[in-house]
Parts: C-alpha cells; sequence; structure tokens
C-alpha cells in the first residue's frame, strides 16, 4: 500500500496549483477594473481642469483693458490697487492682516467683506484655501488684488459645505492691510495686555480670521 502515498502526494499538488491558479484568475479583473477606474478619474479631472481654465481664460479676453498676470501655480490675477514703492511680501511666519471678499466666477458675492470681517493668517502655518495661501505671498502692503481661482486650487469638489458649491472656480479679492513677523506680533499683544483687572463685558459672538479649507 506504500506505493499509494506517492500517488496521493501528486494529486494534492495539482489540486493545489489549479486552485491558486483559479485564485490568481479571479483576482485579475478587479486589478484591471481599478486601473482603468484610476485611468477614468484622471482624464474627468483633466477634463474639469481645462473646461474652468477656459472659462476663465474667456474672462480675460473679454476684458482687454484689464491687465492679467497668470501664476506658476496655475491662477490668474489682476491690481486694483499696487504698490510699487515696497519690495516686502509675506514669508512663512510672518502675520498677515488683510480684507476678504469672495464672489463667483461670474462676480456674484458669495461672502462679502463685512460678512467676513477681518482676516488674520500666519502664513504657511494656518489652513487656509490652496490659492489664497500662494496668492497672499505675492502681494505687497496696502494693495488689492482679485485672484482668479480654478476650483481645484480653491475648495474643490466638496466645496466649503455651505455656500460655495462642488468644483466651482472663484473671484477673491485680497486688500492686504499689513504684515508683522511672528516674534513682533506677540511682543505687540504682550505690551497691549491691561495691568489692572477690567470689569467683565459681555461676550460678543466671535468671527473665524480665515475661511478655511
Amino acid at each position: 500500500m506504500n506505493y499509494l502515498k506517492p500517488s496521493i502526494y501528486s494529486l494534492l499538488l495539482i489540486v493545489l496549483l489549479v486552485s491558486c491558479k483559479q485564485y490568481e484568475d479571479a483576482r485579475m479583473p478587479i486589478s484591471r477594473a481599478s486601473g482603468s477606474f484610476m485611468k477614468k478619474s484622471a482624464d474627468r479631472n483633466k477634463k474639469l481642469v481645462a473646461n474652468e481654465e477656459d472659462v476663465i481664460k474667456k474672462i480675460i479676453k473679454n476684458n482687454p483693458k484689464v491687465e492679467y498676470f497668470a501664476s506658476k501655480k496655475g491662477y490668474w490675477y489682476y491690481y486694483d490697487e499696487r504698490n510699487v514703492s515696497d519690495t516686502l511680501k509675506p514669508k512663512k511666519g510672518d502675520i498677515a492682516y488683510f480684507n476678504l471678499e469672495v464672489k463667483d466666477i461670474n462676480g456674484a458675492v458669495i461672502y462679502s467683506q463685512s460678512e467676513l470681517g477681518p482676516q488674520t493668517y500666519r502664513v504657511d502655518k494656518q489652513e487656509i484655501m490652496m490659492g489664497l495661501r500662494d496668492g497672499i505671498k505675492l502681494m505687497h502692503k496696502n494693495e488689492t488684488v482679485n485672484f482668479l481661482f480654478p476650483s481645484h486650487i480653491a475648495y474643490g469638489y466638496h466645496g466649503d459645505n455651505k455656500k460655495i458649491g462642488t468644483n466651482q472656480s472663484l473671484l477673491c479679492t485680497v486688500t492686504l492691510r499689513n504684515f508683522v513677523p511672528e516674534q513682533a506680533a506677540k511682543t505687540s499683544a504682550a505690551t497691549t495686555q491691561p495691568t489692572k483687572p477690567v470689569a467683565p463685558k459681555t461676550a460678543a459672538p466671535t468671527k473665524k480670521d480665515t475661511i478655511t479649507q
């Protein structure tokens, strides 16, 4: 009966190999489907970006009297007020103080300047819309700049879950009132603290300093 053992082992090995082959064959369509899905998703995103850029370029073409500038980050901007005498721009760690108004790409107001209130932003150290994060670093003090942001550097697919919708390009008007080094802001805050207790006041509702992503 010993001669049966090699045969049994051989049969078990064949069954195991066939099972592995079937398992691998069953997995292959899933892998192919996954790769196909990723490619289609990438193609849709490219088409979306191209369509939004075409709309912005058409706006620029229809306003020949306005001097637009193209950024390296994929957005456009133009000046309402320009400061050519200063050379300094906000850098990482600086505290930027600015006003902001947000419109859709056709100019309809989404968030007014009065609604948002004064904005305070720690440059590159605080979450903020990607386009603004870069755009503020292009500005000088006392400049007002209009930024045309495609959705992929604004709020993208999700919007802001409030007034800004899915894949929405934005026109953001920014006035950079001032910016100071972070340490200078801390020193200024320390020196302006009251030295004597003051009577408590009813707290007013606070506003967020920035529109976060």
